[in-house]
C-alpha cells in the first residue's frame, strides 16, 4: 500500500482543476468570437443567393469588425490568466 501512495505522490498535475476550468472557459469564449465573425460573404444577397453584381455591406458590420475580435482577444486573455495563475498562491491567501 505504501508503494501506491509513493506513486500517487510522484504524479502531480501541472495545473489545478480551477486552471483547467478557466482554460475551457477561454476556449469557449474564443469559439464564440469566431462564431460572431461568421455570416454571408460580400456577394450574397439577403435571400442567400450568390450574385456577383450585389455588394453586401454586412461584411463590415460592427459585430464582425469590432465585437468579434475583442471577444477573441478576451478569450486569449482568459487563457493566459488560466496558464499563469498559481493555485498554491491562491490557497495561501
Amino acid at each position: 500500500m505504501s508503494k501506491l501512495n509513493e506513486i500517487d505522490s510522484k504524479f502531480n498535475l501541472l495545473f489545478s482543476k480551477k486552471n483547467y476550468l478557466l482554460m475551457l472557459v477561454g476556449v469557449a469564449v474564443i469559439l464564440i468570437g469566431f462564431l460572431l465573425m461568421t455570416g454571408p460573404d460580400a456577394n450574397t444577397r439577403p435571400d442567400g443567393v450568390y450574385d456577383p453584381n450585389y455588394w453586401n455591406d454586412g461584411i463590415f458590420s460592427w459585430r464582425r469588425t469590432r465585437l468579434a475580435p475583442f471577444v477573441i482577444l478576451a478569450g486569449f486573455g482568459i487563457e493566459i490568466y488560466a496558464i499563469m495563475m498559481n493555485p498554491d498562491k491562491q490557497k495561501a491567501k
